[in-house]
């Protein structure tokens, strides 16, 4: 038992608030005797020593008053999830018996467990790595059927078994190097350098694929960030709402009613989007009015797709609201759709036929054109009348069809591995170059060291505490 973990841990596995059935987990050295002692089994006998993977039926009670009728899970050490003893409690999905019960299992010695400490005890036990570890939580996240495969495949340790096979490469030109230096005097060389070359260069590609793995890897986990930006009262916040399906942002004749972004998610064919209501773009005086303005940019800056908001009934401003916008994205990097809005207000409503709407969309097309800007496409909506929103959904359908991710595929998704192979990467293209300019052995050897630490801060293979509970601390409580 790891001295870390002297003591024995409790808490509801299942959400809060009623339901048909709750599970309250269990774990520690004293865990089985510590449910012994409040449970009574239906056949009399104790489940101190009840072989692991067993269920026994029985009933615990408050005093002499019955609380509830459980079923009570065994696991012995260490085939469980954490590594040590356990205890799984299913019980009706009151509020008040899962309180008592909990309540029940500290008066008998246990303590209620902090959020991730059951995954955290797998951790220390050997039971998953680090990155394993976190997948947990991944896992539990996941909103969509991409983030969901994603996350067993860390889980089952597919982008573990990738960062041990890039150690085991570097490892053995390390211990060629060291084995040079330790016999330095004799002006031996064990390394066939053209070798060594050829092995380095392979780590840093995979390396950098990982790395690019990235791009998509945070979009599914997190959402493709969908800015909506135009004008004041073209109609931003409406559409949200009208996406969303819920009245998630005040709507507004007044000009200005946003002031700072409004960011929600949902899932469309299987895809997060993350859409973001900007602030109104104008020239203003208000103080916080312009931060809010500032804060737009910054989120058009950052998102994947930008969809620009006309007024139908403005034709006049189309051709500076498009100009200003092409001063703020990159047209190669980001993707552009207009919304020509408030389409049912024009003269003879809104039809596929109408001459007027059609004009309009050309006309934006010549302004897009000239800006610089290629939009993916060009839509005439109606967002208060949530007309025309399949269209854009099919839109932004579009734009994501290389999001396909197959079962075992291995993406990086947490912004702390990306960030530790990107540390990796660059202590290895110094050794690259070393390699390369003939530096001294030791000098190479060093930054070889540098990058297997970073690739070991990922799996838990080198950690701090303060790493540990930074990690843990976003788990929920009973995982």
């Amino acid at each position: 038992m790891n001295p870390l973990f002297d003591n024995t841990i409790c808490a509801p596995a299942t959400p809060q608030g009623s339901g048909a059935i709750a599970v309250i987990r269990v774990s520690g050295t004293k865990a089985i005797e510590i449910v012994d002692s409040i449970f009574s089994s239906v056949r009399g006998d104790s489940i101190k020593d009840a072989k692991g993977y067993s269920l026994h039926y029985g009933s615990i009670y408050k005093g002499k008053d019955l609380l509830d009728e459980v079923i009570v899970s065994v696991f012995r050490a260490p085939a469980s999830y954490t590594g040590e003893n356990a205890a799984e409690i299913a019980c009706h999905g009151s509020t008040y018996i899962v309180h008592e019960i909990l309540a029940l299992l500290m008066e008998s010695g246990a303590k209620m467990a902090a959020p991730g400490e059951f995954t955290q005890r797998a951790f220390i036990n050997g039971k998953m790595d680090l990155a394993q570890a976190e997948a947990v939580a991944d896992l539990i996240s996941s909103e969509t059927s991409s983030a969901h495969k994603i996350a067993v495949a860390q889980m089952k340790g597919g982008f573990s078994k990738e960062l041990s096979k890039m150690r085991d490469e570097l490892l053995q030109i390390v211990s060629l190097m060291e084995l040079e230096l330790d016999f330095s005097e004799e002006e031996v060389e064990f390394a066939d350098r053209k070798r060594m070359k050829a092995l380095m260069n392979k780590v840093i590609k995979h390396i950098e694929r990982l790395m690019e793995s990235f791009k998509l890897g945070n979009v599914i986990k997190n959402g493709v960030p969908v800015a909506i930006a135009g004008a004041t009262n073209t109609g931003k916040s409406t559409l949200l709402n009208a996406i969303l399906g819920e009245e998630r942002a005040i709507v507004s004749p007044i000009h200005g009613t946003t002031r700072d972004a409004i960011e929600d998610t949902i899932n469309i064919d299987g895809v997060l989007y993350r859409f973001i209501d900007t602030a109104g773009i104008r020239k203003t005086k208000g103080t916080i009015e312009n931060i809010g303005i500032e804060r737009t940019f910054e989120k058009i800056r950052q998102a994947a797709i930008v969809l620009m908001m006309l007024d139908a009934r403005k034709p006049d401003d189309f051709k500076s609201a498009i100009t200003t916008l092409s001063t703020k994205i990159d047209s190669k990097a980001q993707k552009v759709v207009i919304l020509i809005n408030k389409c049912d207000m024009v003269e003879g409503g809104f039809t596929h036929a109408n001459d007027t709407l059609n004009a309009y969309a050309k006309m934006v097309g010549v302004y897009a054109d000239l800006a610089g800007i290629k939009p993916i496409a060009v839509l005439k909506i109606a967002a208060k009348s949530q007309i025309g929103l399949d269209s854009l959904r099919s839109v932004l359908t579009k734009t994501q069809e290389d999001m396909t991710v197959r079962s075992g595929d291995v993406l990086v998704t947490n912004i702390r591995h990306y960030e530790a192979l990107q540390n990796a990467d660059t202590a290895l293209l110094r050794a690259a170059q070393g390699l390369k300019d003939n530096i001294p052995t030791d000098l190479i050897s060093q930054d070889l060291r540098e990058s297997l630490y970073y690739i070991g801060t990922i799996v838990g293979e080198i950690s701090t505490d303060e790493v540990l509970k930074n990690i843990f601390k976003n788990f929920c409580v009973g995982k």
